[in-house]
């Protein structure tokens, strides 16, 4: 994607089903775990780079042993920093205890982070600062071990102000306006709650104090706490928790927003934010992953079990098709096939663009993401040619030539690599004109790869924001002498905020929003404005079932072409030579391309739950009123 926009947060649980010994004589290490959890953040990488963190329970430890680790970080390279700092812990204890080396037991009970229960988190912020206090996971902490919580997610709730009067009503204090610490202290509250009155019903029974411990875990309704704290959770989420006993779970919100995938065999229980790293990280076969069905949690208990339960009542299915498009590694056989599918898609607009005229047509891609979806492209150009060789041939009949059959056949798509991004480069330097230079040159091109005169069409993913392209890409691209330019978007046009996991938040940064408003200017339209601010205020105090996304209608007035070519005209640089066109992939080939992953909010403006059309309202009333904020 050439315009940056942050990625998804991933999230990994691994529960070790048999006793550490186990993994000692079968691997020949009881840090089986701990290995496969740095494979599996590694493998996630992709989603989060502002931070990662990590925890662990170890089972049965007995009163006065820690069973309980977290490690956090935000350094440069989180993953790795947090696995460097736990070898050391493991390093040193090992010399300064020669014995812990054969001694499984004596390493679970003296060693941090050595568990059977674990939990990864890689974190790319949708706001708030970029310290180590906004890195899951969070922990909340209990002299009662079933009372100790550990949360982590890839989650945002458009409905915190709510969230936290809720927990105020509750007689608690949080200790910030934050959905991450509202979330965990709901479900903290209900935990507490349902710990307290097992409690009581087991004293009445006759135990000692002691004796409830264990019958409190083992009773403990993880699915009953996890009803009662979701009930008004307005958002995209897939949530992992970890009790301090050794309970766990992973919940995925009603409409399917947020992916989370688990695999089960005798040896462990593993859930994650992408199928790949499980298949990578495991070994296991593609269809032995399922994918954890909308508003169901599944839960394993201390005992190992593990069970799917329904906790909120499923929505209609939207789930996220920017994953598909950008965020998910390539990897995974559906997004693989769906991206390529994409580039196919859009090919006849392509075909439109350059007038039919391929041999004077270079076809290329942005890197990297792209990359998968111009394969797609060329398949479908390779396939439109052949169509037109096969007619050729079939016209001239048994009187072709030799020369004329391969003057047929020698016709081809010319694909070269264009663009290269230089990724050792860094903007440092703030103050915009000189900051502009720098950026004119994070893109770098390959000379003599573009006859002059000729067509350029280059992929990419998606264009957000359009800034890169101005301010480089275009500018760079110009010096290859190309007649025209064409860019070719695999999304739609970006229309609207996203508010359930992706920094995409103020109208006013998307290039479709500009170019809309630049046409209602040129159109004597901009009344329509003002009465679209009008009716979202009146939106601010409606009820859920009343709210709607009045912001539809700024666009309403102009078909997506006129927008596309207005987007050209504000994307082409003063002193560009060549002709450039912007093209995007229509709503209906997105759905044709990722039939099972329709959330298409930012597309269509159609939000999946109420604290999405509050947004998307809210953010026009931000534009309309300068007030340069993040609506959620």
């Amino acid at each position: 994607m050439s315009d940056a926009i942050k990625h998804e947060c991933g999230i990994s649980l691994i529960r070790l089903l048999k006793p550490l010994e186990y993994y000692q004589e079968k691997y020949g290490t009881a840090f089986y775990g701990l290995n496969k959890m740095y494979l599996m953040m590694e493998k996630q990488h992709n989603r989060g780079q502002d931070g990662a963190g990590f925890a662990s329970i170890k089972l049965d430890m007995r009163a006065g042993e820690r069973y309980m680790s977290r490690v956090r970080s935000v350094e440069a390279q989180p993953i790795q920093d947090i696995f460097d700092q736990i070898n050391v812990r493991v390093n040193t204890a090992f010399q300064e205890h020669p014995e812990y080396a054969n001694d499984v037991a004596l390493q679970k009970r003296h060693i941090p982070y050595i568990g059977e229960l674990l939990l990864g988190h890689v974190r790319y912020g949708t706001y708030g600062k970029n310290s180590i206090e906004n890195v899951h996971p969070f922990l909340r902490q209990n002299n009662w071990m079933h009372r100790n919580l550990i949360v982590a997610g890839n989650f945002n709730m458009t409905n915190v102000n709510e969230l936290f009067d809720n927990l105020v009503q509750l007689g608690q204090h949080p200790k910030e306006m934050a959905d991450t610490v509202t979330v965990m202290e709901k479900i903290g509250h209900f935990l507490d709650d349902e710990v307290a009155k097992l409690y009581k019903q087991i004293k009445k029974e006759g135990y000692t104090k002691m004796e409830a411990s264990p019958l409190i875990a083992k009773r403990l309704k993880v699915h009953k706490i996890l009803k009662r704290a979701s009930k008004n959770w307005d958002g995209g989420y897939a949530m992992a928790g970890l009790l301090g006993h050794g309970d766990a779970f992973v919940l995925r919100d009603p409409s399917g927003i947020r992916p989370a995938y688990y695999y089960k065999d005798a040896e462990v229980v593993v859930i994650a934010s992408e199928r790949p790293a499980i298949q990578t990280v495991f070994n296991v076969a593609y269809e032995k992953i399922k994918e954890l069905d909308p508003g169901h949690a599944i839960i394993i208990k201390k005992d190992g079990g593990a069970s799917i339960k329904k906790i909120l009542e499923p929505r209609e299915r939207k789930a996220c098709s920017f994953e598909r498009i950008y965020f998910s590694r390539g990897s995974d056989k559906e997004i693989y096939q769906e991206r390529k599918e994409l580039g196919k898609l859009i090919f006849p607009k392509i075909l439109t663009a350059i007038n039919n005229d391929i041999r004077k047509t270079v076809f290329s891609y942005i890197p990297n993401t792209a990359e998968t979806s111009f394969f797609g492209m060329v398949k479908e150009a390779q396939n439109y040619l052949n169509k037109k060789k096969e007619e050729q041939i079939l016209a001239l009949g048994p009187k072709i030539t030799s020369e004329q059959l391969h003057e047929i056949l020698d016709v081809r798509p010319r694909i070269e690599k264009v663009a290269i991004k230089d990724a050792k480069l860094r903007t440092f330097i703030t103050q915009d004109s000189s900051r502009d230079d720098l950026v004119a040159h994070i893109y770098d091109i390959s000379y003599g790869s573009v006859n002059k005169g000729d067509n350029l069409v280059i992929i990419d993913d998606s264009i957000v924001r359009g800034t890169t392209l101005k301010k480089s890409i275009l500018r760079i691209l110009d010096r290859l002498s190309p007649k025209k330019i064409i860019v070719v978007s695999s999304a739609p046009q970006i229309r609207y905020p996203d508010c359930y996991g992706i920094d995409m938040a103020k109208l006013e940064d998307f290039i479709a929003f500009k170019a809309a408003l630049a046409l209602h200017h040129e159109h004597n339209t901009v009344y329509l404005v003002d009465e679209i601010y009008q009716k979202c205020m009146k939106q601010v105090s409606a009820n859920d079932t009343e709210v709607v996304n009045h912001v539809k209608e700024f666009y309403a007035p102009f078909t997506a072409d006129e927008i596309s070519k207005k987007i050209g005209a504000l994307l082409s640089p003063e002193d560009i030579k060549a002709e450039v066109q912007i093209i995007y992939q229509t709503i209906e080939s997105l759905h044709q391309a990722c039939p099972k992953n329709l959330g298409d909010w930012y597309f269509t403006g159609n939000y999946p739950t109420p604290g999405g059309n509050r947004v998307v309202n809210r953010a026009f009333i931000n534009f309309y009123e300068g007030n340069n904020q993040r609506a959620y």
